[in-house]
């Protein structure tokens, strides 16, 4: 498989995703300049985290505009397998590809410690290796990771199973104790109603192998690889 990993101004986890990828994973990885205007070639996009454009405005306001992302919408739209991480996903919100917003964190601080995750959705091409309700232990680092929508949106995330990750206890629990951030209805994680765009708060390639003491976050990689293998030969960018 050939990876995109997108390279914002301000990135600092593009490095990261490219290691799991490469050197963990065994697959080839292409870093993806945001200038760039084609994404041809790739089986999969990683938006990484950082502070893309120094988070000026906010979070993910300026990358949306890079010239990149317009290839990004193509990509998606046609089929693509597309995960934002971090301010990945705060990107994919301000793009438009995914519903809802990000606010300041609950606290007003930065957090950054290991927080544990309920699979709501095991169904998608980025948790199939996982079992419905798996409880994992992924790092965050953030001070905007408190997703926001309307009520009828919420709605609509809760009827048509897009909530793919909760915050929880260790034991799955899903609590307002448990929620670091103060995201709606605990959110960690969703998709796109199509189902090919997942944003996630939580870093899955800062424990993606056990030189780093967790591999829980090698399941999101490794079923995302499992979803492109199960996929027709041709790639969907070219």
């Amino acid at each position: 498989m050939n990876i995109g990993v997108i390279v914002f101004p301000g990135s600092n986890c593009d490095h990261d995703c490219e290691h799991v990828f490469k050197d963990v994973l065994a697959q080839n990885v292409t870093m993806v300049w945001h200038k760039e205007k084609s994404l041809v070639g790739l089986d999969g996009v990683i938006l990484p985290g950082g502070f893309s454009y120094g988070d000026y405005l906010r979070t993910g306001a300026i990358a949306r505009f890079s010239p990149v992302m317009s290839a990004i919408k193509e990509f998606a739209k046609s089929g693509g397998l597309v995960m934002g991480v971090c301010n990945g996903f705060q990107i994919l919100l301000e793009a438009g590809l995914l519903p809802g917003a990000m606010l300041r964190n609950r606290s007003l601080h930065f957090v950054c410690k290991d927080v544990h995750v309920r699979v709501e959705n095991a169904a998608t091409p980025f948790t199939g290796a996982c079992k419905p309700g798996q409880v994992l232990k992924i790092p965050i680092a953030h001070a905007e990771g408190n997703y926001y929508t309307d009520p009828v949106m919420l709605a609509g995330l809760q009827a048509n199973a897009q909530i793919v990750f909760r915050y929880c206890t260790p034991d799955g629990r899903v609590t307002l104790e448990a929620n670091p951030n103060g995201s709606l209805d605990n959110i960690a994680g969703i998709r796109s109603a199509e189902g090919n765009v997942l944003g996630m708060m939580p870093h899955p390639e800062r424990s993606a192998e056990e030189l780093m003491g967790n591999e829980d976050g090698r399941l999101i990689f490794t079923s995302m690889l499992e979803s492109l293998r199960n996929r027709p030969l041709k790639m969907v960018g070219a």
